[in-house]
């Protein structure tokens, strides 16, 4: 036995450790029916000190079963491919900004509360149909994938009623390009 746990490995420490927080967060709240998740994980905007704190811990949060499996599985999917190009300290510091930029763009825009991880699986998204990107050159994988993510996006938005926030799945992804310009940027000017 301590031979095989000598062999696991935490691999993915960003990635790893957002999945068992939102799960336990998850299960905690569902089995002792206690109400964290729309007390602490939920942002809906204002100014006080659990406000700041729910503004970085909503993605923590998730309204059942199927929304923190869909989102948690894309996490731990495509997360630690990406944690290990670009390192355990960018993903973190992206999990942040687009934390912080949907949170305020949510509550600004339409007033409401959100929840959920979503944003940051379409910032993983885009992050990865950038992975075999060379010389500079924009991967036909990712100009398919925004064209019919955006459609969705938009298409969703303005016709089909739901709670869901698609403003932010489309930040998650801008904050993605947002930053693999940055990054190519960059290298230019350092090449």
């Amino acid at each position: 036995m301590n031979n095989i746990l000598k062999r696991i490995e935490y691999n993915s420490p960003v990635i790893l450790t957002f999945s068992i927080l939102a799960t336990i967060i998850f299960f905690v709240d569902d089995i002792l029916k206690i109400n964290i998740i729309n007390t602490f994980f939920v942002y809906r905007g204002g100014h006080s000190l659990i406000d700041f704190m729910r503004l970085f811990l909503w993605p923590l949060g998730h309204g059942s079963m199927d929304h923190l499996l869909g989102n948690i599985t894309l996490i731990l999917l495509i997360g630690p491919m990406i944690e290990e190009k670009y390192s355990s300290k960018i993903i973190l510091i992206l999990f942040l900004a687009t934390t912080v930029i949907i949170g305020f763009s949510q509550t600004i825009v339409f007033g409401k509360g959100i929840l959920g991880a979503s944003g940051i699986v379409f910032m993983l998204i885009i992050l990865t149909s950038f992975t075999n990107m060379k010389d500079g050159k924009v991967p036909l994988t990712f100009i398919f994938i925004a064209i019919l993510f955006l459609s969705k996006e938009i298409y969703n938005g303005l016709f089909v009623p739901n709670n869901v926030s698609e403003l932010a799945h489309i930040l998650g992804a801008f904050i993605g390009m947002g930053y693999v310009y940055i990054e190519q940027k960059s290298k230019k000017k350092y090449a």
